[in-house]
Protein backbone atom coordinates (compact mmCIF):
# COMPACT_ATOMS: atom_id res chain seq x y z
CA UNK A 1 0.00 0.00 0.00
CA UNK A 2 2.90 2.71 0.86
CA UNK A 3 4.31 1.28 -2.63
CA UNK A 4 1.11 2.63 -4.06
CA UNK A 5 1.20 5.39 -2.38
CA UNK A 6 4.57 6.84 -3.34
CA UNK A 7 3.84 5.71 -7.16
CA UNK A 8 0.36 7.73 -7.80
CA UNK A 9 1.94 11.06 -6.59
CA UNK A 10 4.97 10.16 -9.02
CA UNK A 11 3.39 9.52 -11.66
CA UNK A 12 0.52 12.52 -11.22
CA UNK A 13 3.58 14.47 -11.40
CA UNK A 14 4.99 12.92 -14.56
CA UNK A 15 2.02 13.21 -16.22
CA UNK A 16 1.43 16.72 -15.41
CA UNK A 17 5.20 17.87 -16.39
CA UNK A 18 3.90 15.71 -19.43
CA UNK A 19 1.29 18.24 -20.51
CA UNK A 20 2.68 21.12 -19.25
CA UNK A 21 5.50 20.64 -21.80
CA UNK A 22 3.36 19.83 -24.72
CA UNK A 23 1.06 22.96 -23.80
CA UNK A 24 4.52 25.21 -24.21
CA UNK A 25 5.59 23.32 -27.51
CA UNK A 26 2.09 23.94 -28.93
CA UNK A 27 1.95 27.53 -28.21
CA UNK A 28 5.33 27.98 -29.08
CA UNK A 29 4.80 26.19 -32.78
CA UNK A 30 1.36 28.74 -32.69
CA UNK A 31 3.27 31.65 -32.78
CA UNK A 32 5.95 29.90 -35.02
CA UNK A 33 3.62 29.35 -37.71
CA UNK A 34 1.54 32.83 -37.13
CA UNK A 35 4.24 34.58 -37.53
CA UNK A 36 5.82 32.69 -40.85
CA UNK A 37 2.06 32.85 -42.37
CA UNK A 38 1.54 36.51 -41.35
CA UNK A 39 0.97 39.51 -43.48
CA UNK A 40 4.26 40.95 -43.53
CA UNK A 41 5.45 41.31 -46.75
CA UNK A 42 9.06 39.64 -47.26
CA UNK A 43 9.21 36.05 -47.11
CA UNK A 44 12.70 36.29 -45.70
CA UNK A 45 11.47 38.74 -43.20
CA UNK A 46 8.46 36.06 -41.61
CA UNK A 47 11.58 33.54 -41.57
CA UNK A 48 13.69 35.25 -39.99
CA UNK A 49 11.22 36.55 -37.26
CA UNK A 50 9.54 32.70 -37.03
CA UNK A 51 12.61 31.26 -36.50
CA UNK A 52 14.40 34.15 -33.91
CA UNK A 53 11.01 33.60 -31.65
CA UNK A 54 10.83 30.11 -31.65
CA UNK A 55 14.84 29.69 -30.94
CA UNK A 56 14.44 32.84 -28.06
CA UNK A 57 10.75 30.91 -26.57
CA UNK A 58 12.60 27.37 -26.70
CA UNK A 59 15.70 28.72 -24.38
CA UNK A 60 13.80 31.26 -22.38
CA UNK A 61 11.77 28.41 -21.08
CA UNK A 62 13.88 25.66 -21.11
CA UNK A 63 17.33 26.71 -20.97
CA UNK A 64 17.38 29.74 -19.16
CA UNK A 65 17.84 29.98 -15.53
CA UNK A 66 16.35 33.22 -15.25
CA UNK A 67 12.68 33.64 -14.17
CA UNK A 68 12.56 37.08 -16.49
CA UNK A 69 13.16 34.79 -19.82
CA UNK A 70 10.27 33.12 -19.02
CA UNK A 71 8.01 36.30 -18.56
CA UNK A 72 9.56 37.84 -21.42
CA UNK A 73 8.98 34.95 -23.77
CA UNK A 74 5.12 35.07 -22.48
CA UNK A 75 4.68 38.85 -22.90
CA UNK A 76 5.96 37.57 -27.03
CA UNK A 77 3.69 35.21 -27.48
CA UNK A 78 0.62 37.95 -26.03
CA UNK A 79 2.31 40.26 -28.75
CA UNK A 80 2.19 37.75 -31.08
CA UNK A 81 -1.86 36.63 -30.63
CA UNK A 82 -2.48 40.39 -30.37
CA UNK A 83 -1.08 41.06 -34.11
CA UNK A 84 -2.16 38.18 -35.27
CA UNK A 85 -5.99 38.89 -34.44
CA UNK A 86 -5.15 42.15 -35.95
CA UNK A 87 -5.23 40.38 -39.82
CA UNK A 88 -8.06 41.14 -41.41
CA UNK A 89 -9.57 39.26 -44.64
CA UNK A 90 -10.18 41.32 -47.92
CA UNK A 91 -11.84 41.27 -50.82
CA UNK A 92 -9.30 43.07 -52.42
CA UNK A 93 -6.51 41.64 -53.96
CA UNK A 94 -5.15 40.00 -56.93
CA UNK A 95 -7.19 36.89 -57.36
CA UNK A 96 -6.98 33.93 -59.67
CA UNK A 97 -9.13 34.17 -62.16
CA UNK A 98 -11.31 30.92 -61.06
CA UNK A 99 -12.29 33.24 -57.91
CA UNK A 100 -11.83 36.37 -58.58
CA UNK A 101 -16.01 37.07 -59.09
CA UNK A 102 -18.34 36.82 -55.96
CA UNK A 103 -21.49 35.83 -56.44
CA UNK A 104 -24.20 37.11 -55.22
CA UNK A 105 -27.74 36.45 -54.71
CA UNK A 106 -31.34 37.78 -55.03
CA UNK A 107 -34.44 36.37 -53.62
CA UNK A 108 -38.16 37.77 -54.81
CA UNK A 109 -40.30 35.20 -53.41
CA UNK A 110 -39.96 32.01 -55.11
CA UNK A 111 -37.53 33.57 -57.56
CA UNK A 112 -33.65 33.90 -57.09
CA UNK A 113 -31.44 35.37 -59.20
CA UNK A 114 -27.86 34.48 -59.33
CA UNK A 115 -24.82 36.84 -60.39
CA UNK A 116 -21.23 35.46 -60.44
CA UNK A 117 -21.76 31.75 -62.30
CA UNK A 118 -19.19 30.34 -63.15
CA UNK A 119 -19.29 28.37 -66.66
CA UNK A 120 -15.81 28.33 -67.89
CA UNK A 121 -14.74 26.32 -71.01
CA UNK A 122 -11.61 24.35 -70.46
CA UNK A 123 -8.74 23.20 -72.72
CA UNK A 124 -6.22 22.28 -70.16
CA UNK A 125 -6.40 22.74 -66.06
CA UNK A 126 -4.63 26.14 -66.12
CA UNK A 127 -6.32 26.78 -69.73
CA UNK A 128 -9.44 28.25 -69.94
CA UNK A 129 -11.92 30.91 -71.53
CA UNK A 130 -13.33 32.78 -68.33
CA UNK A 131 -17.36 33.33 -68.15
CA UNK A 132 -19.41 34.07 -65.50
CA UNK A 133 -23.13 34.49 -65.85
CA UNK A 134 -26.23 35.32 -64.71
CA UNK A 135 -29.02 32.61 -63.69
CA UNK A 136 -32.69 32.31 -62.50
CA UNK A 137 -34.02 29.78 -60.70
CA UNK A 138 -37.12 28.93 -59.04
CA UNK A 139 -37.43 26.98 -55.41
CA UNK A 140 -40.46 25.42 -56.04
CA UNK A 141 -38.70 23.67 -58.98
CA UNK A 142 -36.36 22.61 -56.62
CA UNK A 143 -36.45 18.79 -56.67
CA UNK A 144 -33.34 16.77 -55.41
CA UNK A 145 -29.86 17.28 -54.17
CA UNK A 146 -26.55 15.96 -55.34
CA UNK A 147 -23.45 15.06 -53.12
CA UNK A 148 -20.42 15.04 -55.09
CA UNK A 149 -16.65 13.53 -53.11
CA UNK A 150 -13.45 15.13 -55.30
CA UNK A 151 -10.50 12.87 -54.16
CA UNK A 152 -7.09 15.37 -55.42
CA UNK A 153 -4.95 12.70 -53.70
CA UNK A 154 -5.57 8.85 -52.78
CA UNK A 155 -6.42 9.46 -49.25
CA UNK A 156 -8.81 9.82 -45.97
CA UNK A 157 -9.31 13.60 -47.32
CA UNK A 158 -11.11 14.98 -50.47
CA UNK A 159 -13.38 17.92 -51.26
CA UNK A 160 -17.08 17.88 -50.81
CA UNK A 161 -19.82 19.94 -52.44
CA UNK A 162 -23.52 20.06 -53.44
CA UNK A 163 -25.66 20.15 -56.64
CA UNK A 164 -29.09 21.41 -56.58
CA UNK A 165 -31.54 20.02 -58.64
CA UNK A 166 -34.44 21.80 -60.67
CA UNK A 167 -36.74 19.62 -62.93
CA UNK A 168 -37.07 23.07 -65.05
CA UNK A 169 -33.17 23.97 -65.53
CA UNK A 170 -29.96 22.39 -65.24
CA UNK A 171 -28.31 21.56 -61.45
CA UNK A 172 -26.71 24.42 -60.05
CA UNK A 173 -23.32 23.36 -58.04
CA UNK A 174 -22.15 25.44 -55.12
CA UNK A 175 -18.46 24.58 -53.70
CA UNK A 176 -17.11 26.35 -50.74
CA UNK A 177 -13.36 26.53 -51.10
CA UNK A 178 -10.13 28.66 -50.70
CA UNK A 179 -9.78 31.68 -52.58
CA UNK A 180 -6.25 31.95 -53.63
CA UNK A 181 -4.39 35.06 -55.23
CA UNK A 182 -2.48 34.58 -58.85
CA UNK A 183 0.57 32.74 -57.64
CA UNK A 184 -1.36 30.99 -54.49
CA UNK A 185 -2.33 27.27 -54.01
CA UNK A 186 -3.99 25.43 -51.42
CA UNK A 187 -1.71 24.48 -48.64
CA UNK A 188 -3.34 22.82 -45.45
CA UNK A 189 -1.11 23.99 -42.87
CA UNK A 190 -1.04 27.66 -43.96
CA UNK A 191 -5.29 27.38 -44.14
CA UNK A 192 -5.26 27.57 -40.71
CA UNK A 193 -3.54 30.62 -40.32
CA UNK A 194 -5.49 33.65 -42.13
CA UNK A 195 -3.50 32.43 -45.62
CA UNK A 196 -6.85 32.22 -47.91
CA UNK A 197 -10.62 34.21 -48.08
CA UNK A 198 -13.39 31.90 -47.87
CA UNK A 199 -15.51 32.04 -51.34
CA UNK A 200 -18.92 30.06 -52.48
CA UNK A 201 -18.40 28.97 -56.02
CA UNK A 202 -21.68 28.83 -57.42
CA UNK A 203 -21.41 27.06 -60.79
CA UNK A 204 -22.41 24.98 -63.99
CA UNK A 205 -21.63 21.23 -63.11
CA UNK A 206 -19.50 20.79 -66.37
CA UNK A 207 -17.38 23.53 -65.14
CA UNK A 208 -17.26 22.78 -61.62
CA UNK A 209 -17.76 18.79 -62.35
CA UNK A 210 -16.23 19.00 -65.43
CA UNK A 211 -12.69 20.42 -64.55
CA UNK A 212 -11.71 18.31 -61.20
CA UNK A 213 -12.83 15.00 -63.18
CA UNK A 214 -11.20 15.43 -66.72
CA UNK A 215 -8.58 18.51 -65.97
CA UNK A 216 -7.41 17.98 -62.87
CA UNK A 217 -7.59 14.23 -62.88
CA UNK A 218 -8.91 13.95 -59.65
CA UNK A 219 -11.34 11.02 -58.32
CA UNK A 220 -15.67 12.45 -58.53
CA UNK A 221 -18.23 10.31 -56.87
CA UNK A 222 -21.80 11.24 -56.98
CA UNK A 223 -24.18 10.86 -54.62
CA UNK A 224 -27.97 11.69 -54.68
CA UNK A 225 -28.81 12.84 -51.06
CA UNK A 226 -32.51 11.15 -49.35
CA UNK A 227 -33.39 14.86 -48.82
CA UNK A 228 -36.62 15.96 -49.26
CA UNK A 229 -37.82 18.63 -51.70
CA UNK A 230 -38.73 21.24 -48.74
CA UNK A 231 -35.14 20.32 -46.81
CA UNK A 232 -33.61 21.48 -49.95
CA UNK A 233 -34.87 24.70 -50.24
CA UNK A 234 -34.28 25.31 -47.15
CA UNK A 235 -30.50 24.44 -47.40
CA UNK A 236 -30.59 26.61 -51.07
CA UNK A 237 -31.64 29.48 -49.05
CA UNK A 238 -29.26 29.20 -46.02
CA UNK A 239 -26.35 28.67 -48.32
CA UNK A 240 -27.63 31.92 -50.48
CA UNK A 241 -27.58 33.91 -47.21
CA UNK A 242 -24.23 32.81 -46.60
CA UNK A 243 -23.30 33.73 -49.94
CA UNK A 244 -24.60 37.15 -49.68
CA UNK A 245 -22.74 37.69 -46.45
CA UNK A 246 -19.42 36.66 -48.03
CA UNK A 247 -20.10 39.42 -50.72
CA UNK A 248 -20.58 41.78 -47.90
CA UNK A 249 -18.28 41.11 -45.66
CA UNK A 250 -15.18 38.34 -46.55
CA UNK A 251 -14.07 35.35 -43.93
CA UNK A 252 -10.93 33.68 -43.60
CA UNK A 253 -11.13 30.19 -44.80
CA UNK A 254 -9.71 27.81 -41.83
CA UNK A 255 -9.39 24.27 -42.50
CA UNK A 256 -11.27 22.50 -39.31
CA UNK A 257 -13.83 25.24 -38.75
CA UNK A 258 -14.76 26.98 -41.79
CA UNK A 259 -13.95 24.71 -44.86
CA UNK A 260 -16.24 22.62 -47.25
CA UNK A 261 -17.83 19.57 -45.57
CA UNK A 262 -17.67 21.41 -41.77
CA UNK A 263 -20.14 24.33 -43.42
CA UNK A 264 -22.36 21.89 -45.28
CA UNK A 265 -23.33 19.83 -42.01
CA UNK A 266 -23.52 23.52 -40.47
CA UNK A 267 -25.88 24.93 -42.99
CA UNK A 268 -27.39 20.99 -42.75
CA UNK A 269 -28.13 21.08 -39.25
CA UNK A 270 -29.67 25.25 -40.06
CA UNK A 271 -31.86 23.35 -42.63
CA UNK A 272 -33.29 20.67 -40.23
CA UNK A 273 -30.43 17.78 -40.29
CA UNK A 274 -30.67 15.84 -36.84
CA UNK A 275 -27.00 13.99 -36.44
CA UNK A 276 -24.80 14.69 -34.23
CA UNK A 277 -20.20 15.58 -35.22
CA UNK A 278 -18.72 13.07 -36.59
CA UNK A 279 -14.77 12.36 -37.24
CA UNK A 280 -15.79 11.62 -41.19
CA UNK A 281 -17.01 15.54 -41.23
CA UNK A 282 -13.14 16.59 -41.05
CA UNK A 283 -11.77 13.52 -42.90
CA UNK A 284 -13.94 14.01 -45.57
CA UNK A 285 -12.67 11.34 -47.67
CA UNK A 286 -14.60 8.95 -45.78
CA UNK A 287 -17.52 11.14 -45.75
CA UNK A 288 -19.24 8.75 -48.19
CA UNK A 289 -19.24 6.07 -45.23
CA UNK A 290 -20.95 8.39 -43.49
CA UNK A 291 -23.85 9.30 -45.09
CA UNK A 292 -24.45 5.42 -45.99
CA UNK A 293 -24.51 4.62 -42.36
CA UNK A 294 -26.71 7.09 -41.55
CA UNK A 295 -29.21 6.34 -44.17
CA UNK A 296 -28.69 9.41 -46.28
CA UNK A 297 -27.56 8.10 -49.36
CA UNK A 298 -28.82 4.51 -50.83
CA UNK A 299 -28.38 1.83 -49.13
CA UNK A 300 -29.53 -1.07 -51.63
CA UNK A 301 -26.14 -1.89 -52.29
CA UNK A 302 -22.80 -2.46 -50.46
CA UNK A 303 -20.27 0.40 -50.03
CA UNK A 304 -17.95 -0.85 -51.90
CA UNK A 305 -20.40 -1.51 -55.01
CA UNK A 306 -22.45 2.00 -54.28
CA UNK A 307 -18.93 3.12 -54.30
CA UNK A 308 -18.03 1.82 -57.24
CA UNK A 309 -20.84 2.85 -59.36
CA UNK A 310 -20.45 6.23 -57.72
CA UNK A 311 -17.46 6.92 -59.43
CA UNK A 312 -18.51 9.36 -62.89
CA UNK A 313 -14.82 9.85 -64.28
CA UNK A 314 -15.46 7.54 -67.69
CA UNK A 315 -19.06 9.33 -67.90
CA UNK A 316 -17.25 12.94 -67.36
CA UNK A 317 -14.87 12.32 -69.43
CA UNK A 318 -17.55 11.33 -72.78
CA UNK A 319 -19.66 14.25 -71.93
CA UNK A 320 -16.51 16.62 -71.47
CA UNK A 321 -18.26 19.88 -73.53
CA UNK A 322 -21.24 18.57 -74.03
CA UNK A 323 -24.67 20.84 -73.24
CA UNK A 324 -26.18 17.37 -71.52
CA UNK A 325 -23.53 17.01 -69.51
CA UNK A 326 -25.39 16.69 -66.23
CA UNK A 327 -27.88 14.04 -67.47
CA UNK A 328 -24.75 12.07 -69.02
CA UNK A 329 -22.74 11.88 -65.55
CA UNK A 330 -26.33 10.69 -63.67
CA UNK A 331 -27.07 8.46 -66.22
CA UNK A 332 -25.75 4.87 -64.84
CA UNK A 333 -25.62 5.83 -61.22
CA UNK A 334 -28.01 4.37 -58.58
CA UNK A 335 -30.70 6.50 -57.14
CA UNK A 336 -32.74 6.17 -53.89
CA UNK A 337 -36.02 4.61 -54.19
CA UNK A 338 -38.63 7.35 -53.64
Amino acid sequence: MSSLRRFLPATFGWLIAVIWFLCRAALIAWATLAIYYSDLPSGRLRLGLAGAFAAFAIWALWLSRQRRMSVIAIALFLGVVVWWSTIRPSHDRHWRPEVAVMPRAFIDGDRVHLTGVRNFDYRTRDDFTVRYEEREVLLSHLTALDFYVSYFMAGPVGHTFLSFIFDNAPPLSISIETRPEVGESFAPIASLFKQFELIYVVGDERDLVGVRANYRHEAVYLYRLSTSPDDARRLLLVYLARINELADRPEFYHLLTNSCTINIVRYANAAGRVGRLDVRHLLNGLVDSYLYFSGRIDTTLPLDELRRRSQINEAAQAADGAPDFSQRIRASLPTISR
